[in-house]
This record gives C-alpha cells, structure tokens and sequence, in this order.
C-alpha cells in the first residue's frame, strides 16, 4: 500500500490496523510501521497518542507495546466490520470508564533557578485537573533538544508538553522542527516561535518582561531619580525584552539615555566579571547616574557588594531595583525588585494545554502575564 493510499483511509481504520499489529507483536517499531501501514511517522505518532490515551498502549521511545488484556476493536469502516459494543460506563454516574492517568510533560532548561516556580505552578494546575506532570532538564547551551523531547512525549500517558527551548543556539532549528510536528499539543513557557511558511504562531505563555523594566524605571522615576542606568545578563533570553522595556519608558518619560549605561554583563563565574562591574560602577559615579535596574538577583546582589567595597551606600549614592526577585528580599539591605509571575506561567500554560486536548479546534492562544514591583530598602529619592 502507497503512502498516498493509506493516507486516505480513516483514522479508526489506520488505528484498527496498528492494534492488529501489536497484537501479532506485542512491540512495534514506527520506522517499521511506516513501512507497513504507508504513513508518515507524524501521522503514526498521533495514532500511538490516541490509543495511549485511551488506555490501550504504552508509548515507548520510536514505537509501542501492547498493554496486557487489550485487543484491537475493528474500525467502523473496516471490510466485515460488525455493530459496535456500548462503551463501558462507570458503575453509578454513567460516564465512560476513565483510562490510564494522564500526564504532561514539562523540559525547561534549569532546575535550580527561576524555573522551580514555574514547574511548581504547573503541577499544581495538573493536579486539579487530575493530571501528573514529567519534568525533565536541559540547558541553555542551544543543543537540539528533540531527542529529550521524543522521549517525554514517549512516555505513558503524556498527552501535551510545556517546553522552554533555547532558541538562540546551534540545536534551535531541529529543536523547533520537532516542535512544529509534535505527535502531542505544545505550549511554550517564556518563549515565542513560529513555524510553517505562513508563520503560524506557537502557543506560549510568557512574562511581560518589558512591562516590568518599565514598571522599575517608573518607579525610579516617581522618586526623582534623572538620570536610569541598566545592566543585563549578556547570555539571558531575558536581557533584550528588559532593555527595551527600559529605553521605551526612559522616552516615555522624557530622560536622558545618551549618558546613562547599558550594559550587558558576562556570567558571574567568568573571569571579565570582576572588570567589567568595575567600570559599570565607574561610569555611574562619573556620569551622574542615581539608579540602575539589573538584571538578575545574583547580579544585583554582587553588584550592591561591589558598591560597598568602593565606599558607596545603597540607596543614599545609588538606588538598585533587582530584576528576578529569587532571593532579593532576603539580601541587606532588602532590594526593591521586579518579580515575573513565575507560578502563574506554570498555571496558564497547563490551562492553554487542557483546553487544546478539550477543543483540538481552538484558535491559537497567546498569554502574556504581567509581573509586579516589591519596593524595599534599597530605592530611595537621591541626595
């Protein structure tokens, strides 16, 4: 059979016919599959998802086995096919037999900072929905995160994923064509992407970073500060959308930018570092600049320190806003800090996911979530 020949056939009969196989096999291979039944592996992916869902096999990494007591239910359009059997009901409200728990996968590229939140407030909108979330790491070295992806989506009863790609490195393009195919629903988490000629918009849920910049300078601003500097991480996806947010309320509210730095910061563990806060700091005092904006906790933290061992007080000579809020409260003094929603993006994402398994239909969403201003110690009007 030609792949153009099967593709017509309906999808209870293609189904019919990958449980007529595992039954002979008990495991089936998708390379093997396409061969045989003359579809695409998207297409067998989809299939393997749906009778996953159901409850009538494990999905394992390229294939599929038989769970123990099943057997394939002829498709209603298949030759000799008979009139079906009613679908079981539960035993006293009426509603169909419920399958296998259903999960969803999550891959984001830290496990110890930021993305905790996120994870943790995904699982807790899974678990009211009766559902597990599967969490699994990568990084931001920009490496092809499809093979981390096939297996997540592989797993027994993972129906959707949430995914923070990295979209800046040498694995990108691989990473999104997977993601474009998906044999399950997608929702990116503070990322957005497209796909297709057309350029059809990913699902995503991401921060309003560029709301919060702005909502820092704002701030500054309403306490008499002129003249706004701002430092970002050089290597953070973050860093463009805050820059932004900086220049545009800088405009908005007519200060000057010509003198004021923005600067982009290596990581705190490079060697340059050290150089680099150095002449940041230099340039504020030489500049008159009162208040700087950065990005992140650990950044502002070092940052304060550095300050103090040149003689400068934080807020008398330079008010600090942190960006990330982590654990910028738990410093002294307590710094003023803009937090992105992080457990309202793990929400969100879960419910743009159960509402694309609920309506496969629906027109694409995309959510953006607006983050808040803590105001502590360490802004205050200049001298």
């Amino acid at each position: 059979m030609s792949v153009t020949d099967s593709s017509r056939l309906l999808p209870a009969t293609r189904r019919a016919r990958l449980m007529d196989a595992l039954q002979r096999n008990g495991t089936v291979r998708i390379s093997d599959l396409v061969e045989e039944l003359g579809v695409t592996a998207i297409t067998l992916r989809r299939d393997i998802g749906q009778l996953a869902a159901e409850g009538l096999v494990h999905r394992v990494h390229g294939g599929a086995t038989l769970l123990p007591g099943t057997s394939p239910e002829p498709a209603a359009d298949a030759p000799g096919a008979g009139p079906r059997e009613p679908e079981d009901r539960g035993p006293a409200t009426g509603e169909p037999a419920r399958a296998a728990t259903t999960a969803l996968g999550m891959l984001v590229p830290s496990l110890a900072y930021y993305w905790p939140g996120v994870a943790r407030g995904a699982e807790e909108e899974a678990r009211a929905h009766g559902m597990q979330l599967v969490l699994r790491g990568s990084s931001y070295a920009g490496d092809d995160e499809s093979p981390q992806l096939e297996r997540l989506a592989g797993q027994s009863g993972v129906r959707g994923l949430l995914v923070a790609p990295t979209l800046d490195g040498p694995g990108a393009a691989a990473t999104l064509e997977w993601l474009a195919q998906a044999p399950v629903p997608v929702v990116l988490l503070e990322r957005t992407a497209t796909r297709g000629p057309h350029r059809e918009a990913f699902e995503s849920v991401v921060s309003d970073h560029r709301l919060g910049a702005a909502m820092a300078v704002q701030h500054l601003a309403s306490l008499g500060h002129r003249r706004i500097g701002v430092a970002v991480t050089r290597s953070s996806p973050t860093s463009p959308h805050v820059l932004s947010g900086w220049r545009e309320a800088c405009e908005d509210l007519g200060l000057p930018r010509d003198a004021s730095p923005s600067v982009r910061l290596p990581q705190l563990d490079e060697p340059d570092w050290d150089v680099a806060v150095d002449d940041l700091v230099q340039r504020c005092t030489g500049s008159g600049v009162t208040a700087l904006l950065v990005h992140s906790d650990p950044d502002a933290i070092a940052l304060v320190q550095r300050c103090e061992s040149r003689g400068l007080s934080i807020p008398d000579d330079l008010s600090v806003v942190s960006y990330d809020d982590e654990v910028a409260g738990l410093f002294q003094p307590a710094l003023t800090a803009v937090r992105p929603p992080r457990r309202s993006i793990g929400r969100a994402a879960v419910g743009l996911l159960t509402a694309r398994l609920t309506d496969p239909g629906r027109p694409v969403h995309r959510v953006l979530v607006s983050p808040a201003l803590e105001v502590r110690a360490s802004t205050a009007p200049p001298r």
